[in-house]
C-alpha cells in the first residue's frame, strides 16, 4: 500500500514528522506500542504504524521488530534505499525473510524508467523455451512451472543477454527467475551485475548482499558484492568482500587487483603494492595491474621502478592509453617534461576522447610556457567532456597567464558553475581577484563562497587540542607545496636558521612530493617533514592536530597546491595565512593574516576576514642566494645606452604598463627595454610582445627578449639591467629584490590594496623610498631623472648589497626576533 508522503521527504524527516504529531499516550509500554503498531499494519494503515514504530525506537534506538518493520513499510513506499538499513538492524533477517525480498523485488518492478527501458530495449533474436513470459512488461509474468529444465533455460537466457550487452533484458530474465527460485545464488548475482550495469549501484547492492547470504563460500559473490561497496564508497566493507573473495580462491587475479585498489584508496600503499603484486603474478599480462603498481611506486618515489611498470604494460599493449597517460603523469613530477609531453601526445593518439590526458598535456605546455597550445588541449578536453569543470578551471588559468583576464575570469566562473563544490576554481577565482582585478566587495563575496562550500564538507572540526597551553617551546607548523626552489622557499630558510636558536619546534607539512636540493637543506631545518600529499584533508588535519601544533600557518593562501580546507578542520588553535598569498583567505578558521604597516594598513582591514597582525618593519625577509652571483659595474658606462629591465611574469604587462614603458623609452633617447620570461622561449611569445611595442611606434631593435634560465644565470642577468621597472598593480615582489640584491634599484609604483602595496614595502624597508612613484606621470618623472646621472646609478649599485644588508628586508636576525616575538604575543592574546 502507497501512502500520500511526498518523496521528496527523506524517510528520517517522515518518522520524524510522524512521532511529532503521533499522539501516543506516554503510558504505553514498549511491548504495547509494538503491538499497536503491528495491529495498523496489518490493516493496511502505515502512517499509523510507523507512528508506533517510531516512538518504540524513541525508547530502544536498535529494537531489531521495530527496525525492521519500518524498513519494511519504507521498502513497500519504494524508498529502498532507505529501508534496507533498517530492516539490516534485525539479526534474525535472512533467507527466510520472503516478504522483505518480495517486497524488494516489488519495488525494483514497479520503478517506471526502469520498466520503459526494458520496453525499448531489443530482445535477442536466439529464443528460449520460457521467451513469451520475458517479453512481457515488468511485473505482468505469467508463472511458469518451476523444473530444472526453466531454471536451466532462464540461467542461459540471462548469460546470453549479459554476452551482448542487453542489461535491461537480464534484470527482467533474473527478476522472473527469483519470482520462482528465490533461493537460487545466481539469480540474484545477476540481478546485482546487470543493475549496477545500467547505473543502478545502490539498488544493485541488495541483491549483492543476498547472492553471498545464499553462496556464503562462493568468492564471485563476494568480489561482485566489494565491486558494489567499493562503487558507493564503502571502502572498507569491499575491502572485507574482496579479502573473502581471495580467501576462497587463492588464484583470483582479478579480487586481488581490486583489493589493490581498495588499499589504495586508502592510502595503505604497501599493503595495495603487495595485491597488485600478486595479481600479477598470477596473470602476468594483467596491463591494468602493472600500470596502477606503476602509480603506488610513482607515490612512493620509487620512480625507476614504476617506469618499468608503466613501459611493461605499454610493451604487453601497445595502445593502453592509460598507461601512456601514467608514465606521462610520472615524468611530469620529475620534471621531465619533454618526455611527459611525448607520453601525453600517446595516450590521446591511442584514445582520442581522453579529457584527462588533454588536461595533463595542457599543463605540461603551459609550465614550458607554450600558452596558446595549453589552451588548446584544455579546449579539446571540454569538446571530449562538454562539463569538464576542471578543464574551465586550468583554461582559466592559461588565460590569466596570457593577460586575458576577462575571459579567465569567465572560464572560473564557468567552472564554479558546473561544480560549485570545485574548490580549486573557487581559489583560482580569488587568485585572479587578489591579484588584477581587486574589488574588496567582489573578491570577500566570492571568499564567502568559497568558505561556504568548504564548511558544508566539513563535520565536528577540533575545539579542543592536545598542545601545552603554557609552553617554553611553541610548536610551529608550517603547511605549503613550495617546499623547494621557489621563491616562499627564498623567503623562509633565513627565517627557520634563525628561529633554530629560539625555544620552538618547527615541523613541515609538504603538500606534494616534488623534492630538490633546495627542499633537502630546507628538511635539516625542521623537527618534523611529513609529507600530506594524498591524504585527505580531515586525515591531514588529524595528523596536524596529533603534533600538538601551537601555530599553523599557510604559506599557501588561495595559490596552486593550496591546502586550505585543512585549515577548515582547525587543527591547531592558532591559525595564521602569511608569505605565500596576499589577501584575504576567507576561512573563519584562520585567525590572524601577517602583514606590516605597508601592506595591511589598518585602513584596509575590511579586506580581510582575519584579523591583521602587523610586523613592525617588514612582512618579508629575503635570503641571500647560496651561490654567490656578484654585482657588475653599471652596464650603462660601457654600453653607451641605458637599459631598463622586467623580469616579471608577462601577464603582468598590462597595457596601461605598456603605455607607460613606451613612454620611457621615447623620453630615454637610444634606452633600451629587456624583458625575461619563460613566454619568450618560443616565437609565439616573442612575437606578441614585438607586436604590442610596434603598435605605439617602438621598434624590436629597443627590446631584449629573453626567455628562462637557471636561478644563477638569472641572477647574472641583472649585470645587463640598469634600472628595474616593476609592473603595477600585480607588481614585482621576489624579482625587485633580487634585483636589488643585485644592485639594481627599481620604480615602482603606490598602491591601493594589499598585492599592490608589496613595492612600497620593497622601498620602505631598502631605504630607497625616493624610487616610489605616486602614479604613472611619477613614474615616467623618475625614470628620466634617475637615468640622467650614470656615476650617481653606478655609485648606488655598488654600495647596494652592503646597505641591504642592514635594513629590515634583509636583515635576518632581526626579522626572526620580530616573528617569534610576534608568534608569542599572538598566542598570548588568543590563551
Amino acid at each position: 500500500m502507497r501512502t500520500n508522503q511526498p518523496h521528496s521527504v527523506s524517510l528520517n524527516q517522515h518518522f520524524q514528522i510522524a512521532s511529532r504529531y503521533a499522539g501516543i499516550p506516554m503510558k504505553l509500554t514498549v511491548d504495547e506500542s509494538m503491538k499497536k503498531g503491528l495491529s495498523l499494519h496489518k490493516e493496511g494503515k502505515l502512517d499509523e504504524a510507523k507512528r508506533f514504530y517510531q516512538g518504540v525506537l524513541e525508547s530502544q534506538p536498535e529494537h531489531p521488530d521495530a527496525n525492521q518493520n519500518l524498513g519494511l513499510i519504507a521498502i513497500t513506499e519504494n524508498l529502498l534505499n532507505e529501508g534496507l538499513p533498517l530492516v539490516k538492524k534485525a539479526p534474525h533477517i535472512g533467507l527466510n525473510a520472503r516478504q522483505l525480498w518480495l517486497n524488494y523485488i516489488e519495488t525494483l518492478t514497479n520503478d517506471s524508467k526502469l520498466e520503459a527501458e526494458v520496453k525499448t530495449q531489443p530482445t535477442s533474436h536466439e529464443a528460449e523455451p520460457n521467451r513469451d513470459s520475458l517479453e512481457e512488461p515488468l511485473g505482468q509474468s505469467r508463472r511458469k512451472k518451476t523444473n530444472e529444465e526453466q531454471l536451466e533455460g532462464q540461467i542461459n537466457t540471462i548469460a546470453d543477454s549479459f554476452e551482448k550487452g542487453q542489461y535491461y533484458e537480464a534484470i527482467r530474465a533474473a527478476i522472473l527467475l527469483i519470482r520462482e527460485f528465490p533461493k537460487n545464488p545466481f539469480c540474484w548475482k545477476a540481478l546485482s551485475i546487470a543493475l549496477k550495469k545500467i547505473g543502478k549501484v545502490k539498488e544493485s547492492l541488495a541483491a549483492g548482499e543476498m547472492s553471498v547470504r545464499l553462496a556464503p563460500r562462493d568468492p564471485e559473490a563476494h568480489y561482485n558484492l566489494g565491486n558494489t561497496l567499493r562503487q558507493l564508497n564503502r571502502f572498507k566493507e569491499a575491502e572485507g568482500s574482496f579479502r573473502q573473495a581471495v580467501a576462497f580462491r587463492l588464484e583470483f587475479a582479478d579480487a586481488h587487483y581490486n583489493l589493490g585498489m581498495i588499499l589504495h584508496k586508502q592510502r595503505r600503499l604497501r599493503e595495495a603494492e603487495a595485491s597488485y603484486k600478486r595479481a600479477i603474478k598470477l596473470k602476468p599480462d594483467y596491463i591494468e595491474a602493472h600500470s596502477n603498481l606503476g602509480n603506488i611506486l610513482k607515490e612512493l618515489h620509487r620512480f625507476n621502478e614504476a617506469e618499468a611498470c608503466f613501459n611493461r604494460a605499454i610493451g604487453i599493449k601497445i595502445d593502453y592509453a592509460e598507461a601512456h597517460y601514467n608514465l606521462g603523469n610520472m615524468l611530469s613530477e620529475q620534471g621531465r617534461l619533454d618526455e611527459a609531453e611525448k607520453s601525453y601526445k600517446q595516450a590521446i593518439g591511442w584514445k582520442s576522447d581522453f579529457a584527462l590526458a588533454y588536461i595533463n598535456l595542457g599543463n605540461t605546455l603551459q609550465k614550458r610556457g607554450r600558452l596558446s597550445e595549453a589552451a588548446e588541449n584544455y579546449r579539446r578536453a571540454i569538446l571530449a567532456v562538454p562539463k569538464f569543470a576542471q578543464a574551465f578551471s586550468n583554461l582559466g588559468n592559461v588565460l590569466s597567464e596570457s593577460g586575458d583576464f576577462d575571459e579567465a575570469e569567465a572560464s572560473y566562473l564557468q567552472a564554479i558553475e558546473l561544480n560549485p563544490t570545485l574548490l580549486q576554481a573557487r581559489s583560482n577565482f580569488l587568485f585572479l581577484n587578489a591579484s588584477v582585478k581587486f574589488n574588496s566587495a567582489k573578491y570577500l563575496e566570492g571568499a564567502q563562497a568559497y568558505s561556504n562550500v568548504l564548511a558544508s564538507q566539513i563535520s565536528d572540526p577540533y575545539t579542543e587540542w592536545t598542545c601545552s597551553k603554557d609552553p617554553i617551546v611553541l610548536r610551529i607548523g608550517f603547511i605549503s607545496g613550495d617546499f623547494k626552489q621557489h621563491p616562499v622557499a627564498y623567503f623562509l630558510e633565513g627565517l627557520l636558521n634563525h628561529l633554530r636558536d629560539s625555544p620552538v619546534e618547527l615541523y613541515a607539512y609538504t603538500t606534494n612530493n616534488l623534492y630538490d636540493g633546495f627542499s633537502e637543506r630546507l628538511k635539516g631545518l625542521f623537527e618534523s617533514w611529513v609529507s600530506i600529499a594524498g591524504e585527505t584533508d580531515k586525515d591531514a588535519a588529524q595528523s596536524i592536530h596529533k603534533d600538538g601544533i601551537h601555530i599553523l600557518i599557510d604559506l599557501s593562501g588561495h595559490t596552486s597546491q593550496n591546502r586550505l580546507p585543512i585549515f577548515g578542520w582547525k587543527p591547531a588553535p592558532i591559525q595564521i595565512s602569511w608569505l605565500g598569498y596576499f589577501a584575504s583567505t576567507g576561512l573563519p578558521e584562520m585567525d590572524y593574516i601577517l602583514g606590516d604597516p605597508f601592506v595591511t594598513p589598518e585602513s584596509e582591514s575590511h579586506h580581510f576576514t582575519e584579523k591583521i597582525w602587523q610586523l613592525p618593519e617588514s612582512y618579508i625577509c629575503f635570503t641571500p642566494p647560496a651561490k654567490d652571483v656578484t654585482v657588475s659595474p653599471l652596464p650603462a658606462l660601457e654600453n653607451g645606452f641605458l637599459t631598463f629591465g622586467c623580469f616579471n611574469c608577462l601577464s603582468r604587462m598590462t597595457d596601461e604598463v605598456i603605455s607607460v614603458r613606451v613612454e620611457i623609452l621615447r623620453a630615454v633617447p637610444n634606452s633600451k627595454l629587456f624583458l625575461k620570461d619563460k613566454q619568450l622561449d618560443h616565437s609565439s611569445g616573442r612575437e606578441q610582445v614585438l607586436s604590442k611595442f610596434a603598435s605605439h611606434g617602438i621598434s624590436g631593435d629597443r627590446l631584449i627578449l629573453e626567455g628562462r634560465s637557471s636561478r644563477e644565470e638569472y641572477l647574472a642577468s641583472y649585470h645587463r639591467v640598469d634600472i628595474a621597472l616593476s609592473p603595477f598593480p600585480y607588481g614585482g615582489g621576489t624579482t625587485s629584490i633580487e634585483g636589488l640584491w643585485m644592485g639594481v634599484p627599481v620604480i615602482v609604483k603606490r598602491g591601493n590594496y594589499f598585492l599592490s602595496h608589496i613595492g612600497e614595502s620593497i622601498s620602505h624597508n631598502s631605504n630607497l623610498a625616493d624610487w616610489l612613484a605616486i602614479d604613472n606621470d611619477d613614474y615616467v618623472a623618475k625614470a628620466i631623472h634617475f637615468s640622467s646621472d650614470l656615476n650617481a646609478l653606478n655609485s648606488l649599485r655598488q654600495d647596494m648589497r652592503e646597505d641591504l644588508l642592514k635594513t629590515p628586508l634583509f636583515d635576518l636576525k632581526r626579522f626572526a626576533g620580530n616573528f617569534e616575538k610576534a608568534l608569542r604575543e599572538i598566542r598570548y592574546r588568543c590563551s
